[in-house]
């Protein structure tokens, strides 16, 4: 097959308008063609009343020399042989299968860790500390109405970690020259996922279309003889003379096993205290605080996509910024949910967390967006524990500013940049659950927080009309970022002080977002699998 890359057709291009640019392109007969699959479909916005399709092409031909066609288009990099993309698994277990990895944790990287493991014949056992994602989403949404919080079983903990209840988003940044995001991509198609995922340039699911997914994969984990245990808190990794050997249970049962993955996600703060404690190599890193901001959506549409608005091939429009600030710090948007709500995510007790969720229609009237401001190590003395306390002091603060009943503080942005006091919200309804109180958010984070997010929110009007319009609501506070520790691993994917320990995904500071957490769970998937046969 032949690959084309950088096809631009008008938004409402005919399907002979895509055949004629590739028999146009590779200067070829209608007979010479056989199919066109689309292997990448994105869009070109930056003039929003003239947007354009921008695809990438896989092209199968007959009677065609396809080496000769190639070498006339030797200097176009656009025109290149389709790459294999079939993943190949790396290794097979044997029949007689002495020891079974143990894989901590069942967010995206957990979750990829297990599968591929199952898939390969090694029999993982996964060890979940909150419960299955149906018991898990009915906590989450009792939560949201009545303010009980289970404190093992809500946005952070439970099957699918995290990112069940966020936009569902699949796509990331990190480099993947062996299609990794792809096969992530695949196993999501194959447990439910709308087929699309595969080949369009901003993929996403929606929380009840992953709630459906992840149990369908846990069931396909058990079939090929995994073992998945939920309510299972890990409260101590057993290590000897720097090698592990296995686990120690909540309820004191011990589980040895030489090769453990830690996909624990970012909110297991009890967890990075443990390893810590048992001298397992970890360092700070740099992770975000702010608010999260909510406009109407079909301002962002209109600011985005002008007259085209609307279009079904474009859906909910989404944005990304970034402000470089006169205090030397960076404000950015993050975790953009278009279509969707502000949803509590706190996992302990008198704090409050904000982060966004949306389904795949992305139908709700608001789109909002994390608003961040960067945090380095230096800030904490490089301390890899002391942004964690930082965090959990931003949360409880934001608790008691809400009325210490789990209510989030919001502002309009108005009054907050007029550093006025909170009246009440106007024309953005606030969509935060339980509730929000409507308060003055300049104590809600740290001075230059506040200074530089005051700066940014009319730098991003400059970009997207209206953004820093008076009756733009903000909620806080949003800390869970990112992880702000790295537990340090090698090439091998494993500590480098701890051997059999496999750190990986948010957690552990290897990933960000559900796309490369499941691309960081292959590859300690494969590290894991082949580590065993060495030592078979």
């Amino acid at each position: 097959m032949i690959r084309i890359n950088q096809v631009k057709l008008p938004l409402d291009h005919s399907e002979d308008e895509l055949k004629n640019a590739v028999l146009n392109t590779l200067s070829i007969t209608e007979e010479q063609l056989v199919d066109i699959h689309v292997f990448k479909r994105g869009y070109d916005a930056r003039k929003k009343n003239q947007i354009f399709l921008i695809y990438t092409l896989d092209i199968t031909l007959q009677d065609v020399n396809e080496e000769q066609l190639l070498g006339n288009f030797e200097d176009n990099h656009n025109i290149r042989v389709s790459p294999d993309t079939e993943y190949k698994y790396v290794a097979t277990a044997p029949a007689d299968l002495s020891e079974r990895p143990i894989v901590i944790g069942m967010g995206p990287c957990g979750l990829f860790v297990a599968l591929i493991l199952a898939q390969m014949g090694f029999k993982p056992i996964v060890l979940e500390r909150g419960k299955s994602v149906h018991e898990r989403a009915k906590d989450t949404f009792r939560f949201w109405r009545t303010s009980e919080l289970n404190t093992e079983s809500n946005v952070q903990f439970g099957e699918g970690g995290a990112g069940t209840f966020s936009d569902g988003k699949l796509y990331s940044q990190v480099k993947d020259p062996g299609f990794l995001g792809l096969k992530v991509k695949t196993e999501f198609v194959a447990a439910g996922a709308p087929a699309e995922i595969i080949y369009v340039s901003k993929p996403h699911i929606g929380t009840y279309k992953l709630v459906t997914m992840v149990s369908q994969m846990r069931s396909k984990i058990i079939e090929l003889g995994g073992d998945i245990r939920f309510e299972t808190r890990v409260d101590e990794i057993n290590i000897e003379d720097g090698q592990v050997t296995g686990v120690t249970l909540n309820g004191g049962e011990v589980i040895n096993s030489k090769h453990v993955v830690a996909a624990i996600g970012h909110s297991a703060r009890d967890t990075f205290q443990m390893l810590h404690d048992k001298g397992v190599h970890m360092e700070a890193q740099s992770f975000s605080i702010g608010f999260r901001v909510e406009h109407k959506q079909e301002m962002i549409d209109q600011a985005r996509f002008g007259k085209n608005a609307g279009h079904p091939l474009l859906g909910a429009a989404d944005y990304k910024l970034v402000h470089h600030c006169k205090n030397g710090r960076s404000v950015y948007s993050f975790c953009m949910c278009p279509g969707g709500v502000v949803v509590a995510a706190t996992s302990e007790e008198h704090a409050v967390v904000t982060n966004g969720m949306s389904q795949y229609s992305r139908s709700e009237r608001n789109a909002n967006s994390a608003i961040v401001v960067g945090i380095s190590p230096e800030d904490f003395n490089n301390d890899p524990l002391q942004g964690i306390a930082l965090q959990r002091q931003l949360e409880r603060n934001a608790y008691v500013m809400g009325g210490s009943n789990y209510d989030a503080p919001a502002q309009m942005v108005g009054d907050f940049l007029a550093a006025g006091k909170g009246k009440p919200f106007e024309n953005v309804e606030p969509s935060y659950k339980p509730n929000v109180k409507m308060t003055d958010l300049s104590d809600a984070l740290p001075d230059f927080a506040i200074e530089a997010i005051r700066e940014a929110l009319p730098a991003f009007a400059k970009k997207i009309r209206g953004f820093d319009s008076k009756d733009a609501m903000l909620t806080g506070v949003e800390t869970r970022t990112s992880s702000p520790v790295q537990i340090k691993r090698g090439p091998d994917f494993q500590s480098i002080n701890t051997k059999g320990l496999y750190p990986g995904g948010e957690g552990a500071g290897y990933a960000g977002g559900i796309l490369s957490a499941g691309i960081d769970g292959i590859k300690i998937a494969e590290a894991v699998a082949l580590d065993m046969l060495k030592n078979a």
